[in-house]
């Protein structure tokens, strides 16, 4: 029989063509189903999906869902068949369901579909693949395949269809002939894939008559009305690999229906086809009420009169156009010009939350999970952190139990490459009891749980496990130190000594300065964190000591050794991350800040070190308050003088006053210091200039515009401005000296803000009363 036969042959199958995700198409299969009353429904989906039918009629199953089949040995490897409310399928198997009768899924094996992708090492460049709606939408003379399908399928009307047959019908007959012209349209998988859908339909024919329902994408229609053997099925199905599979439900997002998230089957809106499936009537002036709502919410001013308008407007640009009622095209459009004021800011907001949106759907408990998942979800549970698909903030106090817990939670996923939550910067504290988390709940987590699975059957236990494996086959001391960092910020104690051992040798065996220096602050900020989380880092502060004492006798060889820039200016990094670790080491060992002065002294008085490193030495023993004023402008007088090349003098100053650190401050209030660098720079050769302009614009472009304007004014005075200040002098605009009074009265707001703390002592000397 011809392929563009009607959608039931006298005595044959009900063969329901649809769209994916068509919200048109779902109401037609259940009109369909209601008046054909089939005895059994087949549905395009993996077979080792029915055990998992049942779940659907339960009460805790929420689309969108999905139906995740991954490799029992690895879970990574995996595919997923996503169901919305809206969805043809979904809609078939719930009306079996309510009806009483058999719902089975009938497309090619998961078994096999995985095993395929598995054993295509290098897959052959793939030929042009055939969109069948935008064919159709061309030859009905649309550039647009959404409002061609909106026209012909989702416009049809919701009321009483006098035959629910006929667009599947219309469907299949313009899908036969789509097969006649191109064939396999690019997709050679389908012809296999057909074959064991007429597999699974000759079993259903045996077991429950002619006259059982098929529900699978209008593309395969004209393929399965084709009279072939079993043989020559069989033969296409022969010798195709294989593998052991598990299946289970996990939650979908509508962010994930959508085309724009990769999903090949997806649909542009998945939102606004929600929206079309659960308004029975009036479908625009529901929607732009949700509109106006959401707008409401971002405090935008938008009434009644509001939607009314848009309403109007919507329906008549379909009118226009020549459509039967307004789409999404004309919809947003009417919304853009009568309630955003013709800005895309807001209609962006709208097209994000509605006609996407962050629908999350949901799995009843008895679905399969690993044991991963199952503990994951009741500490979620217990912790009160739910799962949602849609960004949002979480801010934790960790001197809170509960809170401190949801970190421990977070990061030990994050150590199992869960990427549920992201540590972000804290708006509100710079503290180490405060920590910002940006959650976002992707479908794909589920299968990274799984592959988790293999560490153990708790988060915790998995954690550790994985720790503890990470630690022994690190390569390098980053690698372990940035580890032991995660254990302490995770709370896995019971994993922390392997990971300290790994340490010790690594660190014992390491000769490379930078990658000690490198190491030391993930170090130091551990100890904060243990400090912090009350975790016992009594070890770990023992090997950062160590580390710390290897590093102040291997880093002035290390810089002397004839480094390019690019070694300098990494050396230069290690040096800051170095002194601001040692700062938090020096409860950990007496005497440790000395000994780091003391290198930094000689890195700042050898003539071999790079100027940056010298210049950045200096810079740091004067911000501590252990290097003279005088000797700090001595030291750049040498570091400026003529002898001294132009290139090494322009580093020198980089490492001195660049970066963040305040330099440009510290120029403004001392005259010596910046006048030694004005009269540098205007000796400086032309030719010379030109090589190390871009170091100094690097180096001053980073100044706040307030600092460069000041700095600026100071220099336009001239000769005899700012370097003429004779030595002792204050600057311009300062007193001769400290005023201790004026200082003193600032006590009683510093002991209101130190509670509880020791007497502060005053300006004169004496400890202020109370």
């Amino acid at each position: 029989m011809s392929p563009r036969a009607a959608a039931v042959e006298p005595g044959g199958p009900l063969l329901l063509g649809v769209r994916h995700h068509g919200p048109g198409s779902a109401r037609a299969v259940r009109a369909a189903l209601d008046a054909a009353r089939p005895p059994a429904v087949l549905v395009e989906g993996p077979p080792e999906g029915d055990a998992l039918l049942g779940l659907a009629a339960d009460p805790g199953m929420r689309p969108p869902v999905a139906l995740l089949a991954h490799a029992a040995d690895d879970p990574g490897r995996a595919a997923f068949w996503p169901l919305a409310e809206f969805s043809p399928e979904w809609v078939a198997i719930r009306w079996a369901q309510e009806a009483g009768v058999p719902v089975r899924f009938m497309d090619l094996p998961a078994a096999h579909t995985l095993a395929a992708g598995a054993d295509t090492e290098q897959p052959e460049p793939a030929p042009a693949r055939l969109d069948p709606l935008a064919a159709l939408a061309g030859a009905a003379g649309y550039d647009d395949p959404e409002r061609w399908w909106e026209d012909v399928v989702e416009h049809r009307g919701s009321g009483t269809v006098r035959d629910p047959l006929a667009a599947f019908a219309a469907l299949g007959e313009a899908m036969g002939a789509l097969r006649e012209a191109y064939g396999d349209g690019g997709h050679p998988r389908d012809l296999v894939r057909e074959a064991y859908m007429r597999q699974r339909m000759r079993a259903a024919r045996r077991e429950f008559g002619e006259t059982y329902a098929v529900v699978c994408g209008a593309w395969h229609v004209p393929a399965l009305r084709v009279k072939t053997t079993a043989t020559a099925d069989k033969a296409l199905l022969t010798g195709l690999p294989k593998v052991k599979v598990e299946t289970t439900w996990v939650p979908w997002t509508h962010r994930r229906l959508a085309r724009a998230g990769g999903y090949g089957a997806g649909i542009a809106s998945p939102g606004w086809y929600a929206h079309l499936f659960a308004a029975r009537d009036r479908p625009v002036e529901r929607w732009l009420t949700k509109v106006a709502g959401l707008l409401r919410e971002e405090d935008r001013q938008v009434s009644s009169a509001h939607v009314i308008e848009a309403v109007r407007l919507a329906d008549t640009l379909a009118a226009m156009r020549g459509r039967p009622l307004p789409g999404l095209t004309e919809t947003l459009e009417a919304v853009r010009a009568v309630m955003c004021d013709g800005s895309d800011i807001p209609l962006a907001l709208i097209e994000d939350r509605l006609v996407v949106g962050d629908v999350l759907g949901d799995v009843p408990d008895p679905a399969p999970v690993v044991p991963l998942q199952r503990d994951l979800t009741r500490r979620q549970r217990s912790l009160r952190l739910k799962a949602e698909a849609q960004e949002r903030e979480l801010e934790l106090d960790l001197r809170k139990d509960t809170d401190a817990a949801k970190s421990r939670l977070l990061h030990r996923l994050r150590l199992l490459g869960i990427g549920w939550g992201t540590p972000t910067a804290s708006r509100g504290s710079t503290g180490t009891f405060r920590e910002t988390w940006r959650l976002c709940w992707e479908p794909e987590l589920s299968v990274r749980v799984a592959e988790a699975g293999i560490w153990g059957t708790t988060v915790q236990a998995a954690a550790t496990a994985k720790a503890e494996a990470g630690a022994a086959a690190a390569g390098e001391l980053g690698e372990v130190t940035a580890l032991a960092e995660q254990c302490l910020l995770a709370g896995l104690s019971e994993a922390l000594p392997a990971v300290l051992r790994a340490l010790a040798d690594r660190a014992a065996l390491d000769t490379d300065v930078a990658r000690l220096a490198k190491a030391l602050p993930a170090l130091a900020r551990s100890l904060r964190y243990g400090d912090v989380r009350g975790t016992d880092a009594a070890a770990l502060g023992t090997v950062a000591a160590g580390l710390a004492e290897r590093i102040c006798v291997a880093l002035p060889p290390a810089c002397a050794a004839g480094l390019d820039a690019d070694a300098a200016a990494e050396l230069r990094g290690h040096v800051d991350g170095v002194h601001g670790a040692v700062g938090l080491l020096e409860d950990a060992q007496e005497g440790l800040r000395e000994r780091w002065s003391a290198v930094l002294r000689a890195l700042a008085g050898r003539e071999t070190v790079p100027g940056v490193i010298r210049g950045r030495a200096v810079r740091l023993l004067l911000d501590d308050g252990r290097l003279p004023a005088a000797e700090t402008a001595r030291l750049m007088g040498l570091a400026l003088s003529p002898a001294a090349t132009p290139a090494d003098a322009a580093g020198w100053i980089e490492g001195f006053a660049g970066g963040s650190s305040g330099g440009g401050t510290l120029l403004v209030h001392d005259d010596r210091l910046l006048g030694l660098i004005d009269a540098w720079l205007v000796g400086v050769p032309e030719r010379a200039f030109t090589d190390v302009l871009p170091l100094l614009r690097r180096t001053f472009g980073a100044y706040e515009p307030g600092v460069k304007r000041t700095l600026g004014e100071l220099v336009r005075r001239g000769p005899g401005g700012p370097a003429a200040s004779p030595a002792g002098s204050a600057p311009q605009g300062f007193g001769p000296g400290l005023d201790t009074a004026r200082a003193d009265a600032v006590l009683d707001l510093v002991r209101m803000l130190l509670a509880g703390a020791p007497p502060v002592t005053t300006a004169a000397g004496a400890a202020a009363p109370g």
